[in-house]
């Protein structure tokens, strides 16, 4: 539970996760204990959503790299002049000696959710659509072979 109340910090400034009711939170950890669903998609439907149209204030994600600490920073999923920001540019603003330029991608694999995303997806999309349940998006970057 601590990384959803985490995860919804950063996205919403805790607003949702305070505003939600004793018997909310309940259901949320029930369902995620005992594999239902539905009944944790119920609440935490409202912590992946945007509050009143505005996008998330920081994404929470967490990168992935073989023999290394996972690296978790703070990402904003739009630019200062309101342009989306997109999984590439997450990557080459995290992993610069990974991500100089367009070759070193051939080298390797980028995974979220087990997927290989396009690096032009909005990471705002990303965040909405492929986090996992404490509400992170995770992201593997191997080596291909």
């Amino acid at each position: 539970m601590s990384c959803v109340k985490e995860a919804d910090v950063l996205k919403h400034r805790g607003i949702v996760i305070n505003n939600m009711q004793r018997r909310d939170h309940k259901q949320l950890w029930s369902g995620l204990q005992n594999d239902k669903f539905d009944q944790f998609w119920t609440t935490n439907r409202k912590l992946m959503e945007h509050q009143n149209e505005e996008p998330f204030r920081y994404v929470p994600f967490k990168i992935y790299e073989p023999d290394k600490m996972y690296l978790q920073r703070l990402f904003k999923p739009y630019s200062e002049e309101g342009e989306p920001l997109t999984l590439g540019h997450l990557l080459k603003e995290f992993l610069p000696d990974t991500f100089p330029d367009r070759e070193s991608v051939e080298a390797v694999k980028v995974l979220v959710q087990g997927t290989e995303p396009p690096f032009d997806t909005p990471i705002q999309w990303l965040s909405e659509h492929l986090s996992h349940p404490d509400n992170f998006l995770h992201i593997c970057v191997v080596n291909r072979t």
